[in-house]
């Protein structure tokens, strides 16, 4: 390798830990008699509306999305309607959202308010149910899906390192215990038996 190639490498090498380091978080915030003021250091615990920014890459808090995925976000925003039963279908249509990095909304159709959207998108109540804009699908099926994404202008894929915003899958609810199981649970437990020492 000629000399001015390792310079230039030795070079970059170097300067990306001050670029790293060039970043910083300043602080705004109103004193108790009404003063704004800027810093970088944290403010006291009296400050009011405090905010605080990161400065110095060009980059904001949340990592950037494609151009045409934030596109299609404005004209048509995907919402996936799920329940704590749906199993694997829903998990496919996750996925199959995630590995195309589309942001979108998850909601639970054990929520009233959501069991009713649900129901004046597609007449019934069933799940998965994919809202692309003003379109929605019932049920899993990923050349449908992947047609209504394409439709409105969704990447097919996302980019490398690219994090995808989704709103995390709901908690799934534990089961109520059977009558019978609950009357056991209530009533105090016998000693069992210790097993021997060996």
């Amino acid at each position: 390798m000629p000399a001015r190639y390792r310079l230039a490498a030795l070079a970059a090498a170097l300067l990306v830990p001050l670029a790293v380091g060039a970043q910083s978080t300043v602080y705004r915030w109103v004193d108790k008699n009404g003063k704004v003021h800027y810093s970088d250091s944290p403010p006291a615990q009296d400050a009011r509306n405090v905010s605080q920014k990161r400065m110095g890459t060009g980059q904001g808090e949340a990592p950037q999305l494609p151009y045409a995925t934030q596109q299609a976000m404005k004209a048509s925003p995907v919402v996936l309607y799920v329940s704590p039963t749906c199993g694997e279908f829903c998990a496919a249509g996750r996925d199959l959202l995630s590995r195309r990095g589309i942001p979108f909304s998850e909601r639970d159709v054990s929520n009233p308010a959501d069991a009713e959207a649900v129901k004046k998108l597609i007449g019934s109540l069933g799940v998965p149910v994919l809202a692309v804009g003003e379109k929605a699908m019932k049920g899993y099926s990923e050349g449908n899906w992947h047609g209504a994404l394409d439709t409105a202008g969704y990447p097919r894929t996302a980019l490398p390192g690219q994090l995808n915003p989704m709103v995390p899958p709901p908690a799934a609810a534990a089961p109520a215990p059977p009558k019978a199981e609950a009357a056991k649970a209530e009533a105090p437990a016998a000693e069992a038996p210790s097993a021997p020492a060996r």
